[in-house]
Order: structure tokens, then sequence, then C-alpha cells
């Protein structure tokens, strides 16, 4: 973004001043507003402001800007006497810390890993700065708390395991800290298994005492005296607030009182301190503990607020194509725009900041192009003059009046006289134009967003009928017909097979789907589990009862040879005249706008050209499904079915297990009874009207083909000019009400869990004037969605401002700093089983590198020990590099290693913890119990469950830890694995008998779990309890499982997510969301005792395990006697 620099001198006049001058005495100042994250010294203020660092006098006035490169600044904090401001700073596509002087300078870069690293504070000696980075966490779930000199240099890890925000005491002897965090969270009233506790660590004996206990969230303590200041939400009305304790007598009291919005990210100066509320700053006097608000000025040119004029074409959202498929059109960043297929003139048609115009759709007699548009508050159908359009002079007319709802994608009939649609609701809607009205016909069951996004009907030639997949209550689709001459719909198969995506024939002969007929079961190479993948067949049905079945057997006579040919000769003489029309059409046309090359007023022409009547298309209902043919074709998987005469199109998906990587597109000729592919690879296809071209999505590419074989994607569409004027607040009004209206339509409780939701939008719009950056705006729709109280209410992206990124490589290992050298310290190593990722130090073949060897160079350059090691690994990532290693701090005798850095040691260390958990397991046990570490309920959580599962099967107990599980997907089949009764045995004359089921845990088991357990992880446990199978130890899950299945994206590209299912239980009772899965046995993980080795979770389970062992013997059952039978 464009920003005004001020030269260090002016910032440091401006700074002293006090005054405080009119706000209309100087251009461009304005009463500042969306001040976020601030910190307070003895004669400042910093606060950030715009996506950069401000400074302003204590006493308010006007405020001048400290930093200003590209990218976010985040948590600025003075040092103790007030010269020096640390603060997060993203330049490099990473969040590092940065430390500048409050007079003004170049920011000193002080960490240099690829983890995010969050201020926290100074150490009261001011040489050393606190902050919070998952450098080293074995789960990226939870940050550890650092210390680094201000000057720069290796940090250095604190004792205890989790850290978020804490506060340093005066001796520098001890820590307040929070484990866990939910500052960051948009849940508001939350009081699940994440609120965190404040703790006190004593940094010399590790011993740690729980200062809060609360079921509330308590977190950023602040010392002052004796008084430890904090954040909580412990009132009645659970709102954010400052509170205090008297740690010695143990006494809380209540120090702000704000009722409408919360307070965010207090910080503590001198003899005051300072918080944000709304967007204002406001300062606490520490002596009366009474606040005010900082009344700041600040000149700004607000440059992120002028409409400018960008490129759009990086946010295509839909397309479509026209009904001769000589143009397409596109919803990109709220306007539709118009592209020819290969020559002519791309058209912004609607230019219209600040309303979002969705899902286009061209009529097929090419006059009117119709889309949903909220201009008028609500999501109503729209449609403008194609002809007028093309000439930017088109005219909106709204068609409906249907008030709060969402809709997907229109569809006309081919007549041009009726439009139909699916809405959030999963309605399925009729607009008629020639009566002006619309109607329900018909409703879906088991539609999610997604699901209503790809939803689909298709019409019958003569416009009397449409078909579609109907939603049935056994979860399948059943094919069904709605006539709209008589009004009625028609379920015409059963549903006991799964149909869909039902298309007319244009001929009207027959009606294509595909059904989920095939049962060829797919067996696991690990146990004796399957599924039913590639299950889809092709199917058609004859439309009237005396039309022959695609299938039917043929006899090749003789006398049909004249017929054949002749046939062949009129298609020739066809083709030719079809070449010359198109030769024809190419003549006329051109690239000028004067030719207006493929407009609406070609696609008219073309389309008049045809208008002839057409032919009623007939249907016998009575005996519908017992009329079913399955196609000749290989069962697989089958996608987006279209038919033109005598061709069946669809795209053929990679088989499930094939390991292809491509989806052909091709047609099944019927007359041939064979497969022709039309292209090699495609990933969305969409018929014209006419029949006669195919718009095909290929990556971010679009082309107009034919329908024909051996097609080419060799021109394409020109999407890369596609402009829009964009102006900021009135595109961040319109993505605030989608955000309102998204949670109001879709949300799974249809009352919002009580929340007066039309004063939210009152309460948290007012804030929008205030935004001056997209970061402001996911702030304020963050802070909206939050007064859900529900889970799994995120919003992200947009149009932020990015820095450039480097990549850091890692060699996966430990450093410290000795003899004025960094030494590699500890190489991260999984269990020798874990071939997925290891150190770069543990190459096979290189063997001249070990723990205690000094690092000296990297690339030829000596590392520099006034920065972090990672600084000479920058822009190294997953690239061969030399490193120069030696036994001794010295060059003389030094070895030149070539290694390959990772891009991510994450995974690494991950391993390395589930590996030293296992031995601990191992030892405890006596070899008695498996571990198993489950990280989430997703396909790599599934992945481990099974991997280490497989492997320990046969322990006596084992211990399954999901531990900071981050959900995924509804774990059933997780439990199924681990409750598998044994049925039997099996006896062999040779070798070892075997149990049934074969790959099965018979003995005890017990499940650890946290706070960071959440999602599916609050499922997991919840499934593991409901099944018996053993203990849940370790503290309180996360509590959140109202889930998500998707919402349409906002127009720049940005998202939020709206819950659309909560759980109830067998009793009817809602459950766990927002309070979590309590343990059967709590132990709480005192980051004391974890400080010195400990894992008392861990340990408990081991305890718990071997004692069910002992208890509950596995069954020691003897092969019996081989069987006499001679007798």
């Amino acid at each position: 973004m464009r920003k005004v620099i001020l030269l260090s001198s002016m910032l440091a006049m401006a700074v002293s001043a006090v005054a405080v001058e009119s706000t209309s005495s100087k251009p461009g100042r304005i009463d500042a507003r969306m001040m976020r994250q601030p910190d307070v010294s003895a004669k400042q203020i910093a606060f950030v402001y715009a996506g950069d660092i401000w400074l302003a006098p204590k006493s308010g006035g006007e405020a001048v800007r400290l930093s200003s490169p590209r990218g976010e600044e985040s948590f600025p904090k003075f040092s103790p006497d007030g010269s020096l401001l640390a603060f997060s700073g993203n330049y490099d596509g990473n969040t590092d810390i940065y430390v500048m002087p409050v007079n003004g300078g170049l920011p000193r870069r002080i960490t240099h890993h690829g983890a995010s690293d969050r201020v926290v504070g100074w150490y009261p000696d001011g040489k050393s700065i606190l902050f919070a980075t998952t450098m080293t966490s074995y789960k990226d779930r939870f940050n550890q708390l650092y210390k680094v000199p201000a000057i720069g240099g290796l940090p250095e890890k604190l004792p205890m395991p989790y850290g978020e925000f804490g506060a340093i005491s005066r001796d520098g002897k001890s820590i307040v800290f929070n484990t866990i965090s939910v500052d960051f969270r948009t849940w508001k009233r939350y009081r699940g298994g994440m609120n965190p506790d404040l703790w006190q660590l004593d940094l010399t004996t590790l011993k740690a005492r729980n200062l809060t206990k609360s079921d509330a969230s308590e977190s950023l303590p602040m010392w002052h005296g004796d008084t430890l200041y904090f954040l909580s939400d412990r009132d009645e009305n659970k709102r954010f607030n400052i509170w205090a304790l008297d740690v010695a007598r143990d006494r809380f009291r209540q120090v702000t009182f704000f009722k409408d919005f919360d307070v965010h990210f207090p910080s503590i100066g001198p003899g005051e301190m300072i918080f944000e509320n709304a967007g204002r700053l406001y300062l606490l006097d520490l002596k009366t503990e009474k606040s005010h608000e900082v009344e700041i000025t600040i000149t700004t040119d607000r440059s992120t607020l002028k409409p400018r004029l960008e490129n759009v074409s990086g946010l295509i959202q839909w397309a479509t194509i026209s009904p001769t498929g000589k143009r397409a059109l596109f919803y990109a960043r709220g306007d539709i725009f118009s592209a020819p297929a290969e020559h002519g003139v791309v058209r912004n048609l609607t230019r219209s900041s600040g309303v979002a115009e969705r899902y286009p759709a061209w009529s097929p007699d090419g006059k009117l192009i119709a889309y949903w548009s909220d201009r008028s508050g609500e999501y109503e159908l729209t449609v403008r003059d194609a002809d007028r359009s093309a000439e930017g002079q088109g005219e909106e007319r709204t068609l409906t009046k249907l008030g709060p709802g969402y809709r997907y994608a229109p569809q006309w009939s081919p007549d041009s006289k009726k439009i139909l649609w699916i809405d959030q609701a999963m309605k399925v809607w009729l607009y008629d134009f020639d009566t002006k009205t619309n109607q329900a016909v018909a409703r879906q069951k088991w539609m999610y967003n997604d699901e209503l996004q790809r939803f689909r009907a298709n019409w019958s030639a003569d416009s009397r009928w449409f078909t579609f997949a109907l939603d049935a209550d056994n979860r399948n689709s059943a094919i069904a017909l709605y006539d709209s001459k008589s009004n009625a719909l028609h379920q015409v198969t059963s549903g006991f097979y799964n149909d869909e995506e039902p298309v007319f024939d244009p001929d009207g002969k027959y009606l294509f789907f595909r059904t989920g007929r095939n049962f060829s079961p797919t067996y696991s190479d690990l146990d004796n589990s399957w599924i039913y993948a590639n299950s889809a067949n092709l199917a058609a049905v004859p439309l009237r009862l005396d039309v022959a079945s695609p299938n039917a057997p043929r006899n090749d006579e003789e006398s049909e040879k004249k017929k054949d040919e002749e046939k062949k000769d009129g298609d020739k003489q066809d083709e030719k005249k079809s070449s010359a029309a198109a030769d024809d059409t190419t003549k006329q046309s051109g690239s000028g706008e004067t030719n207006k090359t493929a407009s609406a007023s070609s696609e008219k022409k073309d389309e008049k050209k045809s208008d002839k009547k057409q032919k009623a298309v007939e249907i016998d209902l009575d005996g519908f499904e017992q009329r079913v043919v399955i196609l000749s074709l290989k069962a697989g998987r089958y996608s987006d079915l279209a038919a033109v005469s005598g061709k069946l199109l669809y795209r053929r998906l990679a088989r499930t297990g094939s390991g292809e990587d491509k989806s052909p597109l091709v047609f099944y000729d019927l007359e041939k009874r064979e497969e022709k592919t039309i292209l090699d690879d495609a990933d969305d296809i969409e018929l014209s009207a006419n029949r006669e071209k195919l718009l095909v999505r290929k990556d971010k590419s679009y082309s107009i083909i034919e329908p024909k074989e051996s097609q080419k994607l060799d021109k394409k569409i020109e999407t890369g000019g596609f402009e829009a004027t964009i102006d900021p607040v009135a595109e961040w009004k319109q993505m605030f009400d989608d955000t309102w209206r998204l949670q109001r339509d879709l949300f799974y409780d249809p009352h919002l869990h009580g929340v007066d939701w039309r004063a939210m939008r009152e309460r948290y719009g007012k804030l929008l004037t205030d935004a001056v950056t997209r970061w402001d705006v996911n702030y304020i729709l963050g802070e909206l969605i939050g007064e859900l109280n529900s889970s799994h209410t995120y919003r992200s992206g947009g149009d932020t401002e990015k820095s450039p990124e480097r990549g850091v490589g890692y060699l996966g290992c430990d450093f410290t700093l000795t003899n004025g050298v960094y030494r590699i310290a500890k190489i991260i190593n999984g269990a020798s089983w874990d071939s997925e990722v290891r150190s770069p130090l543990l190459r096979p073949g290189l063997t001249n590198v070990s723990e205690g060897d000094y690092l000296l160079a990297v690339n030829g350059e000596t590392l520099d020990v006034k920065e972090d090691p990672w600084a000479a690994f920058q822009g190294l990532a997953d690239k061969p590099v030399f490193i120069t290693v030696n036994d001794k701090p010295t060059m003389k005798g030094a070895r030149e290693l070539l290694v390959q850095t990772l891009s991510i040691e994450a995974r690494l260390r991950n391993l390395a913890w589930i590996n030293e958990n296992r031995k601990r397991v191992e030892k405890a046990s006596d070899g008695k119990i498996g571990y198993v570490f489950v990280p989430d309920t997703g396909q790599n959580g599934q992945n481990e469950l099974v991997r280490q599962f497989r492997g320990q099967f046969t322990k006596a107990g084992l211990i399954i830890d999901e531990r900071f599980n981050s959900g995924g997907q509804i774990p059933d089949r997780f439990i199924e694995l681990l409750d598998r009764p044994l049925k039997n045995f099996w006896g062999v004359r040779d070798g070892s008998d075997w149990q049934w089921p074969p790959v099965a845990h018979f003995g005890p088991k017990a499940m650890l779990v946290n706070g960071w357990s959440g999602s599916g992880g609050d499922c997991f446990p919840f499934y593991f309890k409901q099944s018996k199978l053993g203990p849940l130890i370790g503290q309180r899950t996360w509590g959140g499982l109202i889930g998500i299945t998707g919402a349409p994206g906002l127009v720049d590209g940005g998202a939020v997510t709206v819950p659309t299912f909560g759980i109830y239980s067998k009793t009817g009772e809602w459950i766990i969301e927002s309070y979590g899965v309590d343990p059967d046995i709590e132990v709480v993980d005192d980051p004391g005792e974890m400080a010195r080795g400990g894992d008392p979770q861990l340990d408990r389970a081991v305890f718990e395990v071997m004692k069910a062992i002992r208890q509950t013997p596995s069954p020691d059952v003897k092969k019996p006697k081989y069987p006499d039978r001679a007798r």
C-alpha cells in the first residue's frame, strides 16, 4: 500500500508535542479508531493502526507512524526504559521479532526461524524479550515461551511445556503465564475445556501453582507491585474485562465493567495500563483504577480506502457458457464479466463494487442474463438485457421479492420462459416469466453448501419437463421428473440404488443418469476390512415404451448397407453446411468493437436460425424404473453428464485406488456403442444451450471446444484482463452484510442461540466506519460471529497486504551456544521405522557429523552468533546446502558436508515426541502396553491410528493419546477399529493359531485428552466413553461439536464459516458444545511437573492400564485336543 513516510526528526517532534490541534486544522487529520494491541511507557503510547505501528503521547494527541514496510506489524512492546520498541513483523512471509528505537531508525530483525514469533513482553532488566512461538512445539496446536537477547542471538526456551502470554516477576525468578489461549478465538462466552487458567512457575525450583482455577478464561497476566492484573470474562455478562488478583490474599476483584464490547489485549506500563475496546484505546490509572479514553488523531491519506482499478482475474468463482458458445460469463469479485471464446472484447457487465452479483446464466434465446444480486439488501433474482449489456447500457430488472435467504445457480428452460433454482433451505423453486410468479416445487433432505453449489436440474428439449436427483430417506438419491404443464412431481426410481445426475437426450428418446449399482469390494492390505469404491454405472431409460433399449441386440444384414451409406453421405453434407456456416460467421467477425464479435446480438441471431417448433417430449411414467438399462461401460466414477444427439458426454474420474490423476472428458456413441475421448483431462465442463460447444475448465484456465473427439485446449479464454473498480468501503460493507446474512440463513439453529442478531448487526456494523484495512474488517467479522457463542465460527483471508516469502531451511536439530560458536546439541529423530522424514544430518552415508559438533559455516559463510543460527538458512528451504562442521570450535580440521535441508521440521519433532512417549510407556509397563498417538480425525489421524495400531495391537494394553487432536471427520470408524470383540480362534497344524477378527485388540485401553482436543477430537473420546472401551484420562476437551459443511465465499476471496449441524444425544439433549467431554480421571498437566521432565497424564494412563491388565488378564485359551472322529 502507499503510505505517508515521516522523517525521524519530524517523528520525534510530533511525539514530544502535548497540545492537540483541532482535527479540522490540517488536511488528512482524523480522529483515530480501530487502534489495536497497544502498549504504554512512562511517556508514550504505541499501537497498531492500518497494519503499522504508531506512537502518540500518553496524554493523547497526534500520532505518527513508526513502521511502514510492506507487511503486517503487531504487538508493539516498550522496553522498561521506554527507549526501544519490540514488535512482531511479517516482512518476509513469516512473523518474526524486530526491535527499533522509539525515535526512529531501521528495525533490527531478532528472530529468523520459520515459525511465527509473537512478542509477549520484556524482561525487567530490559536485556531480553519474552516471546511465544511454535518453533520446537511437538504439535502446532500450542506455543512455547522463549527468551531472546534484545540485541539478537540464540533464543532460550523456558522450562514449561506450553505458554501463550506471560509476565516475568520483578526479580526475574518466576513467571505467571497461561498455558493455552482463546484470545484469538471468535467464540464469546465460551466455557469449554480450552479456557486457560493462570499459573505461576518458580524458574529455580520448577514448582508451579494454579492461581485462578476457574471455568472462565484468564489470560494476559500483568504484574504491578504485588497485584496481578489479567483479562477475564468471569463476570455475569461473560464480557472480557480487566480483573485484579491480590496474590497474597487470593482475592479477586473486577476493575473494568464494559458490557457491549470486550476488552482486548491490555498491556501495562510504569503507572498505567492501556487496553482496547471497540477499536478505541483506554488508559487505566493503576493508583485509582479509573480509566478514560485516549483521544488520538492521525495524519494519513487513508489510501487504503480509495477506490482503485484492480485486476480480479484471480478471483473467478463461477463460469458459464453462452447459448452458442461464442462467449462465456464469469463471476469475479462480485461483478459479472463476459469474455469471447477467442476474438473480441472482454466486458464487465455490472461494475458494482459493494454489490454482489452471483451465478450468472445466459438465457438460451440469447436475450437475457440472469443472476442473483444483493443490491436490495437480499439476494433477488435479477436479469439484464444481453444486447444492452454488450453496449455497456444494460439495465437490471429485479424479478423477485423473496427476502431473506441464499439462492444458488439459476437454470433456464430451453424456451427461456422459466428459471429454476435451489435455495439454502434445499427448496427447489420455479419462476415463470409469463405469470411472473415463483413456486416451490420440491425439497431436498441431505444437502449442504457444496452439494447445493453443484445442484443441477436438466430440462427436456420441449421445456415441459425437468429432471433432478431427489434425496431419499435412505440417503440415496432417486430420479425425479417435474412436469411444468401439470405442476406435478414424479419420483420415477425407487432410491434403492443411488441414482444421480439425470440428463435428457435432446432427441427425446432417453434419460441418462449415474447409478451406484456396481458392488466390487476392495479389501485392505492390513486387515480384513473392505470398502465399496468405483460403484457408479451409467444408465439409460427409454422415455417411451416404443423406444428400443440402447443395448438392444443388433443384426447386420447386407440390405442395410445402402441405407448406412446414404446416412453417412447425409451426415457429410450436414457437416459441410455446418462448416460453411462457421466460416461465414468467422468472416463476419473481427476483433474490433464495431463488429461486436460473438456479442449477445449474434447469440440471439444464431438462436433465431434454429428457432423452430420443438417436438413434444412424451414420457411413459408407468414402469419407468423397469426400463433402466446399464450401458456397457466399465464401472467407476463419473461426473458432469451431458447429452448431445446420439452421444452421452461425461468426465471419467480417476478410479479410487488407481493412483491416476486425470479425469478424461469422453463421450459414449449410442449407435457405435463405444467410448471416444474428447480431452485427456478436464476439471469442469458445461454444454451450451444449442449443444454445439463445451466450456471446459482445467486448473485456472477456461476454453470453449466442440463435443467431438480429440479436442485441444490450445485456445484459452482471455480472463487475465478482468478489471473492476474496487471501492473498499462499499465492498467491506457488502462483505459484512453477507457474513451477517449467511449466519442468519445457514446457521444450524434458526433462532441463532437466542442472540438478537439484528442488534448485533447494528452494534458491530458501526465499527466498519473505522476500518482502514482488510485486517480490520476480519477483526470486526470475528467479533460479530463470535456473538453466536458457537464453535467453528471462523473468518480468514481476503484482500490483505502480502509480503514476499523466503522459506527457511532446517537441519532437524537443536543448537546451543558454546565457546562462542553454535553447537549441534541434539539431532531430532523419530523411531527407527519412521522413514517419513528424517533429519538431514542422519542421511545414510553421512557419517562424519554428530551431536556435539560445531556448526561453523553455511555455504562458506561463517555463522554470526549475534544472530540466531536460522539467519544463515534464509531462502534455503528444501535445497542442497554445504555446511561446515567440526568437533572443535575452529575452522582447523573442519569438514564440509552437502546436505538437503528440510522446508519444515514440525513433523519431525512430532515423530520424535511420539517415539519418546512410546519408549516411556514401553519402559514403565515392561513392554506390555502399546502407545498410539492420534493427531486429528482427518485422513492424517486416520493413517496414524491404523499405522500405530497395526504395529502394536498384540500388546496386552493400549494407550490412545488424542491430546492436541485438531479434529476433522466424525470418527466412528476410528472407534470401530478399537472396538472389535473377540469371536473365536482358528487352530492350525503348523505355525501359530490365530484370533478372529485377526487384527483387533481385546485388552484394556485408556485414552488421554486435554483442552486442545476439539471438534472430531471431542467426538473421538465421546464415542470411546460411549463404547466403554476404557477410562478417559486428562482434562476436559475443547467442546466444539457444532460442525461446518462449507459456505459461500466472500467477494474478495475471503471466507467465513457457518456452523450448520450440532450434536445431540440419544436421549434428545444438546451435548458437549461449549463444555467438552469430561475425563473419567482428571489429571492436570501441571507445568512444574512437566518442566521437571514428567508427564503426569501419560504416567497415570500407564498406571490405570497396568492395573486393568492385572485385574482382567487376557483369556488364556489353549488349543483343545484334536478330535477323534474315527467312530
